[in-house]
């Protein structure tokens, strides 16, 4: 049987979980509390609370990391390199980045050519986690696949809450932009190179359409038939430091890759669409 062991199994995890167990896969997720194992297990995953110990990876046929790294670097290779390294039997395996590896472009262009040049503490621990990442698999001829994701949106996260609540702004940067995906289309994509495997590809995973930050508010506040939420300056927005880490970066991110190679055509081309849906779903 087919089976896919993901470690950190979580909001991107947890949509593409379904589309696989559809097809008769077995999946197998990694979480830390014993609350979200019964998350897991009433979706038809299979939980395993994980504090770095050993990991079924021999009963693994597929494998996706979607944990960040820390300080120490990758908590998964840290754990678990030498053991990760002897999977030769593994068909495929994906690693879920960021797009932010590419740093600051002042809302320029990159693809997955684009050299790494990252500006946050964060971005670099990115880097260094793909760089780690590639030359384990390098090393031991492993079918490695990274996947630099774009700021993800979708059911329960999105803006409507907060413009329902009066809580959103409109934070104006002169010339800020953002690559966004639904995570409906980060499930498709990584099916989609389950299916075609590619050992050693990167893709950017976006949407189609960067965009203002306030433009996403505004029209969240439009389809709820609520005033615009008000306009703060970056300057004097009360932000956390996550938050303005964000704002320090600029770019419009390609993802032409994921369309030719891999044959995926969005559910969710733009902001727009995708912000529809979700109300739509919500009822």
């Amino acid at each position: 049987m087919p089976t896919l062991l993901s470690i950190g199994h979580g909001y991107s995890a947890r949509a593409l979980a379904p589309l696989l167990l559809a097809r008769g896969w077995r999946v197998i997720g990694t979480t830390r509390s014993a609350e979200k194992a019964e998350m897991l297990r009433s979706e038809g995953v299979e939980p395993l609370v994980w504090e770095g110990g050993p990991l079924p990876l021999d009963q693994a046929t597929h494998l996706l990391s979607s944990v960040a790294p820390g300080q120490e670097g990758d908590p998964v290779l840290a754990a678990q390199h030498s053991e990760i390294a002897a999977s030769r039997h593994l068909e495929w395996i994906g690693y879920l980045s960021t797009v932010g590896v590419y740093g600051d472009h002042a809302g320029g262009w990159v693809d997955e050519a684009t050299p790494l040049t990252p500006s946050t503490k964060r971005g670099q621990a990115r880097v260094e986690a793909e760089a780690a990442w590639g030359a384990l698999a390098a090393a031991h001829d492993l079918p490695l696949h990274i996947f630099r994701l774009a700021g993800i949106y979708g059911p329960g996260r999105g803006p409507f809450e907060k413009v329902r609540q009066g809580k959103a702004r409109r934070i104006i940067k002169e010339g800020q932009v953002f690559s966004r995906i639904h995570v409906e289309d980060i499930a498709q994509v990584l099916l989609a190179s389950i299916d075609r495997p590619d050992p050693g590809a990167v893709y950017n995973v976006c949407d189609d359409d960067p965009a203002p930050p306030q433009d996403v508010i505004a029209y969240a506040a439009e389809l709820l038939n609520l005033p615009l939420p008000p306009e703060v300056p970056f300057e004097e927005a009360d932000l956390s430091p996550m938050a303005r880490s964000f704002y320090a970066e600029s770019k419009r991110v390609r993802n032409d890759k994921i369309k030719h190679d891999l044959g995926v055509t969005l559910r969710y081309p733009d902001y727009r669409a995708g912000l529809r849906a979700l109300l739509d779903q919500a009822g």
